[in-house]
């Protein structure tokens, strides 16, 4: 692979990149990912994937459509298996085990990850109803007061409890669309989960409601591993801590997002973060 070169800096990464752009040594090993390859039947989506996922830290993937960013964030909670004719080689390690050992129960693995997808998807129910479905169906809470307690923490881990705490019984799809995202941010962690997956969670919001967002997973991460696919660079840029760059199904280029964004020591990673290509 071509280097970009070593002199050849993109930008003044103290306007392009976030508060905290590299990776903190303090922060723990959460995921490691060993030699993973995908298939779709005879398709490879993934080839030869390792690499390491830290707590408390924003990862953000990042590459081209169709490069399999999706597929790997699907490998980590074990959902692609529920697709036929899929097979994957190679381990992923959650806290140091295999979360693919044959002793482990796929629901319950599941439980320790929370998703948000592309596009705001509330149920067409009350708000509190959305925080409190998960809760209740896994035992987490039974009781009213508990529950009451559950869904007002959740809605202010997700900046959303002062907007909507005299609304908690009107239908969620009242909400604007950044907030409906906000609430399916609040529903993810209601199973307190410890990783969170999030598949271009503000490719359908206003920059408003964007910037809202990026505060919110800002925040968040003090508490959360925090995975994130996105197209919009500035955002991977200014969330993130690491940053991953994947193309045709390779792990190309991954480190600190600094390193990533003002020094890619891949020509093809130079050329995609500036837009030459993608």
């Amino acid at each position: 692979m071509q280097h970009a070169g070593s002199h050849e800096e993109l930008v003044d990464h103290t306007l392009h990149v976030g508060k905290h752009p590299n990776h903190d040594e303090a922060h723990r090993l959460k995921m490691r990912l060993e030699n993973v390859s995908f298939w779709y039947g005879a398709k490879q989506a993934l080839e030869d994937i390792t690499l390491d996922i830290f707590n408390q830290e924003v990862t953000a993937f990042i590459g081209p459509s169709g490069c399999g960013k999706t597929t790997l964030l699907r490998c980590l909670n074990r959902t692609n298996e529920v697709i036929t004719q899929t097979r994957m080689q190679g381990s992923i390690l959650l806290d140091g085990e295999d979360i693919n050992h044959r002793s482990i129960d796929p629901p319950f693995l599941r439980r320790r990850f929370g998703w948000v997808a592309q596009k705001p998807n509330p149920f067409p129910r009350s708000i509190y109803y959305n925080i409190a479905y998960g809760a209740r169906l896994h035992g987490l809470v039974s009781r009213r007061a508990e529950t009451d307690d559950l869904v007002q923490n959740c809605l202010e881990q997700a900046g959303l409890w002062d907007e909507v705490k005299d609304r908690l019984h009107e239908n969620a799809t009242g909400l604007s669309g950044g907030q409906q995202q906000r609430l399916c941010v609040a529903r993810a962690i209601s199973a307190q989960p410890e990783v969170l997956l999030m598949d271009e969670p503000g490719s359908a919001l206003d920059p408003v409601s964007t910037a809202h967002l990026e505060e919110l997973i800002d925040s968040l991460r003090e508490n959360y591993c925090i995975i994130i696919i996105t197209h919009n660079m500035q955002q991977a840029a200014r969330i993130s801590q690491r940053s991953v760059f994947f193309h045709l199904g390779k792990l190309v280029e991954e480190g600190n997002t600094e390193d990533i964004f003002v020094r890619p020591q891949t020509r093809l990673c130079h050329d995609y973060i500036t837009g030459c290509f993608g």
